[in-house]
């Protein structure tokens, strides 16, 4: 008999799921994932193995029968139909923030969600879904424990003076202060290092995770020491739809010279920046890059010139820089993104190998490259995994 974990990722009207098995040498295995989406208008389960062959798929007619919770018993029921012979003992919650109370995974209580919702302001996006998942599950499964595992933690490491912002010490109390964000994603890079890029794993490295959501972070011997997303998930890097680093004025100039509500600001900054905003046409890189659309390929272009500048900025802040790591979706996948990156960080001595980066290769620069780069892909749902059995092991 083996412990079963269930990993859950939630957003507006989706649920991603991973369901991990514990293995012979203790380590999480992955059994199955998928996701329940349209949640509300046309719900659709589907289930792969670890193959991606299709397990199972389903679809409901009426969207009203098909609530949050409905579709979490629906999925919960499904799981443990499909355990074999193993038990299912916990759920295991990405969260995207912790603020300074959780700087580690820790078992989900009344206490604790009650912290975390005085968080939604700066996670509006993310965190909403993240305690409603919890809740549902309180509803479902009552008896089932629920491990958080918090996106922030992983930058607590960072020197106080890159975390503070030049602000009275009254707001900076208050916790008005730089958190970052993708930190289970850097993590578990981080860890991967020492096995996949072993001769930076301990030097000075900037990881990228470029995907929708899009950020950079300098590791130093595996450590966080700075992060390009600050007090919220806006700052650093352009986005999907959302701005990146930005002037405060800005935000001032809207509400005194455009007359822009604070919701009004809100969807702007979330939803409609970005990619998607300097474009017009889509939020999607893929879409951007076949595009033959001039205002397209200068979303592309700010996109780059953005990620190479902050490449400087945490060589800056690490005291020098030993390798590149690129992950996430766009990181891992598009081959002109790193291309173009790596190009623009040929000051730093970087040299990209076309045929490898053209395969997908590991390793993308050549012998002669003075920085090596590599292509390592990210597994937050794994990291949640043991972080879940661990915290259940020691509870």
């Amino acid at each position: 008999m083996s412990d079963g974990i269930l990993v859950l990722n939630a957003g507006s009207s989706s649920i991603k799921f991973s369901l991990f098995v514990e293995s012979s040498n203790g380590s999480p295995e992955l059994r199955s994932r998928g996701q329940v989406e349209g949640i509300g208008t046309a719900p659709h389960f589907m289930a792969k193995g670890p193959d991606g062959s299709m397990l199972e798929e389903k679809r409901w007619e009426d969207p009203k029968a098909a609530s949050h919770p409905v579709m979490l018993k629906y999925l919960i029921d499904w799981i443990e139909d499909h355990l074999g012979d193993a038990t299912l003992i916990a759920a295991g919650h990405r969260v995207v923030h912790g603020g300074l109370k959780y700087t580690h995974p820790a078992r989900v209580d009344l206490a604790m969600m009650m912290d975390l919702e005085t968080l939604v302001p700066l996670a509006p996006l993310h965190q909403p879904h993240n305690l409603n998942t919890m809740k549902a599950v309180m509803e479902v499964h009552p008896e089932l424990p629920q491990i958080a595992c918090f996106d922030t933690s992983f930058h607590r490491s960072n020197p106080e003076i890159f975390q503070q912002f030049a602000l009275p010490r009254d707001l900076t109390d208050a916790g008005v202060r730089r958190y970052g964000f993708h930190g289970l994603s850097y993590e578990y890079i981080a860890k991967s290092m020492p096995k996949l890029a072993p001769e930076m794993a301990q030097g000075k490295v900037v990881v990228m995770h470029l995907g929708s959501g899009a950020s950079a972070c300098g590791i130093d011997n595996g450590k966080s020491i700075a992060s390009t997303m600050g007090f919220t998930a806006l700052d650093g890097l352009v986005m999907g739809t959302r701005p990146g680093n930005m002037d405060p004025g800005v935000v001032l100039y809207l509400m005194q010279e455009r007359n822009m509500e604070a919701k009004e600001i809100e969807t702007l900054l979330y939803k409609q920046s970005g990619l998607k905003g300097v474009s017009g046409i889509s939020n999607d890189m893929r879409d951007l890059l076949a595009s033959d659309s001039p205002h397209a390929r200068e979303a592309v272009d700010i996109f780059v010139a953005r990620i190479t500048r902050e490449i400087g900025s945490l060589a800056a802040a690490m005291g020098g820089i030993d390798g590149l790591v690129f992950t996430a979706g766009i990181g891992e996948q598009s081959r002109p993104i790193r291309r173009m990156v790596c190009e623009k960080a040929a000051w730093l001595g970087v040299e990209i190998d076309l045929a490898a980066n053209e395969s997908n290769g590991l390793k993308i620069s050549t012998p002669a490259s003075k920085l090596p780069v590599y292509v390592i892909p990210t597994n937050e749902e794994l990291m949640i995994a043991e972080h879940t059995l661990e915290v259940i092991a020691a509870s």
